[in-house]
């Protein structure tokens, strides 16, 4: 039997060559992992109100808890595959699970009464009503 000594110098010497192989697996292989899993947000301010436009394709309005605490927004959304009595003899079967948070911190202008939410093909569109008393502006002069 003969031993051959791993020469490290030959790593140095063309790091450009390993380079290229270590970046292409290590992207691909990281790819999957950092997948962004929290949904894109539209904000629309208006006169009257502003609106949270939150793109969630593939769920229902039971799967949406939206909940104000303070000055805070918080939108959570969870899901889960349906059970179902098929034969469990199947070759491959991903779990399927979704789940997300998103808040949002609110002007001193927002009116908590007047909030409401829908769920219309994909997007939850949240309305906050604005206290028109509290959004007013006012031009200080200095003294």
């Amino acid at each position: 039997m003969t031993l051959v000594k791993f020469n490290n110098r030959t790593r140095n010497t063309a790091p450009y060559f390993n380079n290229v192989f270590d970046s292409l697996f290590s992207e691909a292989i990281n790819k999957n992992l950092t997948v962004n899993k929290v949904p894109g947000v539209n904000i629309l301010e208006t006169e009257a109100d502003y609106k949270i436009e939150l793109a969630a394709p593939g769920l229902t309005k039971e799967d949406f808890q939206i909940n104000l605490k303070k000055d805070t927004l918080s939108v959570w959304a969870e899901k889960k595959a349906g059970e179902t009595d098929e034969k469990k003899d199947y070759t491959r079967k991903e779990f399927d699970y979704f789940s997300f948070a998103r808040s949002f911190v609110l002007p001193d202008s927002v009116d908590a009464e007047h909030i409401s939410a829908e769920y219309v093909n994909g997007i939850l569109n949240i309305t906050i009503g604005k206290d028109v008393a509290k959004a007013q502006e006012k031009e200080i002069k200095v003294s």
